[in-house]
């Protein structure tokens, strides 16, 4: 049902000339041009003033969200004068609320933070005629505002939707206020603040301008000195919501972080003017731990992915590396220092440090330019290989292994090659050591037990010594030969004299009279050739000497590394469990290695019948204690 807007609307009565600068409990003023609020005295002081207010009254044009904004602080901020204070300008004017008029605001539904109003036609007594019918009367919007003040509804209330709802003068129920909900902050957090943090698992770009599809681009990122690597972000609060009564609803307090829980070694937090920052104290390779979530920066490369063909491909990297996942069959890891704390398939290749394999090494391999080498686990299958340093195993198991020493606990059917060679236990092994020390050895089903003593072969090396030894006779019976005829020519009776002064003219001892100066030039005319001829020889004396000198030093390089290559080799086993044949093998003391060859001709000298030396001994049980010059058994 509509209702006529000719109703009877709320009186309004015009202001009194003498309330101008009329002061209302406080902090309200009412003056000619409207009531105004006092800025200094704003929020709970204030708001028992504008209660007071509306027990008896309203306020006439209530500017509602400034009126808001003066008691809880919410909405936009307050408007100020063009000089830059101030304005708390509420109201045109202060209404007494009509006790008549009262009554025609009904009581409120409250929902879920949600007031709902039913509006409906209203009626009041006709003052021209109050004992007869009841006219139609119309609400007020600033009246309604108060009623709902005096009820307990304060905050949130919906000028808008109340002046649609009282024009429309329709019967329907409308929210005619809502509670705030308060905003929630955010949480301080940590941002990156440097590209070098990620990885590009892009295929490595070769410098012919190939992919290898084997090769990530940057799987381990380096930063420099000083990088800031992370920024904290500080925690924003969050903003304070209402109750329709107006009670304050405080948002939750936003979670902090810190930054220094996440400095390793390597980082240190930094604070300034900008902000907090986690910056890399020295140049090297990142590493997150998962588990800690600290971030290091050291020389050390940490992985816990594993190196597989999806997660790193191969490796080449330019520091110590640390694997804690598996190295998978046909990955290739090469650095300097590596240790794995998983099973490893692949190769292992270090340019030189400590290789530490924790676990075992199945069907790979681990090579070794200069540093140790050592397995902790099961080596099977595989090659094991240093050029110059130790091979620590506890068990291996169809290996080639070799290195300047080795010692492994358990070997089975391993050809094994170094200086000296200690084994607890060997079953069908094929060694070759210039010190061989073995606790218990002897064959093993099909693999017979082999042990090679290691001797210089110096008969080649004596020849080339003789040799050298007579050419540098030879260059010294020659300069003394040249020495001689030198000689001969500088006592020449004219050389002689034109020599000596020469040598006073040039130092300046004599000096030459015109006169004397032809003939001094005659004298060198005379003598030139046999000047010439004493320049030759003397260049020849030179020579001789040098290739002298040159062959003395090689022959003392050649004694000397004959020297070093004639000491005693050794074989001593404990314990025979079985046959086992003892050979010699002679190799030539050139000074290169007698120990790292390929694996491939490793297996080829011990295993063949090439291999086959002079035999030292054979024997199936006791012991053997034999050095080069003597035997036993």
């Amino acid at each position: 049902m509509s209702i006529e807007s000719s109703g009877v609307s709320a009186p309004r009565s015009p202001a009194a000339a003498g309330d101008a600068h009329l002061e209302l409990d406080h902090c309200i003023i009412k003056r000619p041009d409207g009531v105004y609020g006092d800025p200094s005295v704003l929020g709970t002081t204030f708001g028992a003033a504008i209660d007071r207010i509306f027990a008896t009254s309203y306020l006439v044009d209530l500017d509602y969200p400034l009126l808001i904004k003066a008691i809880y602080g919410a909405g936009p901020p307050l408007p100020r004068s063009p000089d830059g204070h101030m304005i708390i300008r509420l109201a045109s004017d202060i209404q007494p609320f009509s006790p008549l008029r009262r009554p025609l605001y009904k009581a409120v539904k409250i929902n879920r933070g949600q007031a709902e109003y039913f509006f409906e036609p209203v009626y009041v007594t006709n003052p021209d005629d109050p004992d007869g019918p009841e006219i139609l009367a119309r609400l007020d919007v600033d009246e309604f505002i108060a009623d709902m003040w005096s009820k307990g509804i304060r905050f949130g209330i919906d000028v808008d939707a109340v002046r649609q709802a009282i024009d429309a003068g329709k019967s329907e129920r409308v929210v005619v206020a809502s509670l705030l909900e308060p905003r929630p902050g955010r949480d301080a957090h940590v941002i990156e603040v440097t590209s070098d943090l990620h990885r590009s698992d892009a295929p490595l770009q070769l410098a012919n301008g190939k992919l290898d599809l084997m090769a990530f681009q940057n799987r381990f990122p380096q930063v420099e000195k000083g990088v800031r690597l992370l920024k904290k972000v500080p925690r924003v609060p969050g903003t304070a919501g209402f109750e329709l009564s107006g009670l304050r609803i405080d948002p939750p307090i936003p979670d902090d972080t810190e930054v220094a829980p996440m400095a390793g070694p390597g980082t240190v937090v930094e604070v300034s003017g900008e902000g907090e920052f986690l910056i890399a104290q020295q140049a090297g390779f990142l590493n997150v731990d998962s588990a800690t979530g600290k971030i290091s920066v050291g020389d050390k490369i940490i992985s816990r992915d594993g190196v597989s063909a999806r997660t790193t491909g191969n490796l080449k990297l330019t520091g110590d590396f640390e694997e804690f996942g598996e190295v998978q069959e046909k990955r290739v890891v090469e650095g300097e220092g590596i240790t794995i704390h998983a099973d490893v398939f692949g190769s292992i290749i270090s340019r030189g440090g400590a290789v530490l394999l924790n676990r075992n090494l199945v069907g790979g391999s681990a090579h070794n330019a200069r540093g140790d080498i050592r397995v902790k686990g099961v080596a099977s299958g595989s090659v094991i290989q240093t050029s110059l340093g130790e091979v620590i195993i506890n068990r291996a198991e169809s290996c080639i292994v070799s290195g300047t020493r080795v010692t492994i606990t358990h070997a089975v059917n391993c050809e094994i090659m170094a200086d000296e060679v200690v084994i607890s236990q060997a079953e069908g092994c094929a060694i070759a050591a210039r010190t061989v020390a073995i606790n218990s050895a002897g064959p093993r089903r099909q693999s017979e037990m082999s042990i090679f003593a290691l001797q210089p072969d110096t008969a080649r090396l004596d020849e080339v010594i003789a040799a050298m030894s007579a050419r540098v006779a030879q260059f010294g019976e020659l300069a003394a030969r040249r020495k001689a005829e030198m000689e001969a020519m500088t006592n020449e009776p004219e050389v002689r004299k034109y020599v000596m002064l020469a040598s006073k003219v040039r130092k300046k001892e004599l000096i030459l009279t015109e006169e004397q100066v032809p003939m001094f030039q005659k004298m060198a005319l005379a003598v030139g050739p046999a000047l010439k001829a004493i320049a030759k020889v003397s260049l020849d004396v030179k020579t001789a000497e040098t290739e002298q000198q040159a062959g003395a030093a090689l022959v003392a390089e050649l004694v000397q590394q004959r020297s070093d290559s004639t000491g005693v080799s050794s074989v001593a086993v404990k314990r025979l469990e079985g046959e086992t044949v003892v050979r010699s093998m002679t190799y030539n003391p050139d000074g290169t290695s007698i120990y790292d060859f390929p694996a491939k001709d490793i297996k080829l000298k011990l295993r063949t019948k090439r291999a086959e030396g002079d035999v030292i001994l054979v024997a199936e049980e006791g012991a053997v204690d034999w050095r080069s010059g003597a035997s036993g058994a």
